[in-house]
């Protein structure tokens, strides 16, 4: 890679509402904003692309708004892949080092890694990302770092995210047709921990949800390593939708309503709340009042259907007993008002609103959650390329770096 690429990071966040890039410089190892863009989506449908030509010119868009902000020339980017189809697996695999036991090499992890890959994965689907959990040597569990190690067998715990082979290339062609050259794929739930997380939360368990327009990706990390995603097909949009079917209003009306006044805990709206409403009738111009208290029936099932999808996906897991530090909402969806409250209540853990962390010179406008995939997405590809060029850097760290974006 030129040494002006590498001194610059371009990342873009495709989402079903709004299309996203972002760039910042690497200035003595640290990460600074350069600009950022925001435009409609056009083209995407329930978070993946319907429909080549419309999509094509909305990453055209973002990427040349990016370029005239940041005052810099784009060429390549890392891209974020989301949508209800993407799936997370864990499995075990490993090699015999031979009979006698041997130091391991790098090369004998790479074996290990691959044998562990090794499973049966639907015919459309896609390794997204292979992350070592930990690794086994004759059966000693918990190593992080097993190169340089005296053994006889060698195995690892692979948590492997896949999504369809038709959803990542769809992604990729887009971008190549937008003059851009796609330097990784990384599922956004992984992304927007990078950006929310606390190294505490990281170590002790926790559980992140980004809820976007369509869907909700999640991830579990606990002891530093992710052991479960999936993808959930209840977005921001849904509750949007919900408003507009049963008040019969337009769905800008219905997204405003729900901006301002919605809520998904109905007892949170006392009863003699005396705020009335205008709601426009979608076709026929007339308005008519309705109690605040009523835009709180119509969200809160679609809030609790949401978070019961989530307790089944961590049960069904494995882990639903490993977010020891509770939960962490981000995403555009998780600012509608009391769906931490649910997340308490569903999963008996804490819960937050989970904001990006600051780059250097960004704009305060950007730490919101609506922007902690796009920002994940900047750190993560930082975190990656510093851990793949280092010469000394602690292995367990550069092992999860090396195979973070394998596929």
């Amino acid at each position: 890679m030129p040494e002006r690429e590498q001194r610059h990071i371009a990342v873009l966040d495709a989402g079903s509402a709004n299309v996203r890039s972002l760039s910042a410089e690497i200035s003595d190892g640290a990460v600074r904003y350069r600009g950022h863009s925001t435009v409609q989506a056009r083209g995407m449908r329930r978070s993946i692309i319907a429909d080549l030509g419309p999509a094509t010119e909305s990453f055209d868009h973002a990427f040349q708004a990016v370029e005239e902000a940041a005052d810099t020339q784009v060429s390549t980017a890392a891209v974020g892949i989301g949508g209800s189809r993407v799936r997370g697996v864990t499995s075990r695999g490993g090699i015999l080092l031979g009979s006698r036991m041997r130091e391991i090499t790098r090369d004998d992890v790479r074996a290990a890694v691959e044998r562990a890959r090794e499973v049966h994965l639907p015919p459309e689907y896609r390794v997204l990302h292979l992350l070592p959990q930990d690794f086994l040597v004759d059966e000693q569990e918990g190593i992080l770092d097993p190169v340089g190690m005296v053994g006889s067998t060698l195995e690892v715990n692979l948590h492997i995210v896949m999504a369809p082979a038709s959803t990542m290339q769809n992604v990729v062609t887009c971008a190549n047709k937008a003059g851009i050259e796609v330097s990784d794929t990384i599922f956004e739930a992984i992304a927007a921990a990078e950006a929310v997380l606390t190294s505490d939360e990281r170590e002790l368990g926790v559980c992140v949800l980004d809820i976007g327009a369509a869907s909700t990706e999640v991830a579990v990390l606990f002891e530093g390593a992710v052991v479960h995603t999936d993808s959930l097909p209840i977005g921001g949009a849904h509750f949007t939708n919900d408003l507009a079917v049963v008040l019969r209003v337009p769905l800008p009306e219905a997204e405003r309503l729900k901006i301002q006044y919605g809520h998904t805990v109905v007892t949170a709206i006392p009863q003699t709340n005396e705020i009335m409403i205008q709601a426009p009738e979608a076709g026929s111009g007339q308005y008519r009042q309705v109690p605040q208290r009523h835009l709180s029936e119509i969200l809160e099932p679609r809030a609790r259907e949401l978070f019961q999808m989530l307790r089944n996906s961590l049960r069904q897991g494995g882990v639903l007993e490993a977010a020891g530090s509770g939960c962490v909402l981000t995403g555009g969806g998780a600012k509608l008002p009391g769906m931490a409250e649910h997340v308490e209540n569903m999963l008996r853990t804490s819960a937050r609103i989970g904001l990006p962390v600051p780059l250097s010179r960004m704009p305060e406008d950007l730490i919101d959650p609506e922007y902690s995939t796009l920002i994940g997405l900047l750190l993560y590809t930082h975190r990656v390329r510093e851990q793949r060029s280092a010469d000394e850097v602690g292995m367990g760290a550069k092992l999860r770096a090396i195979f973070a974006g394998s596929i």
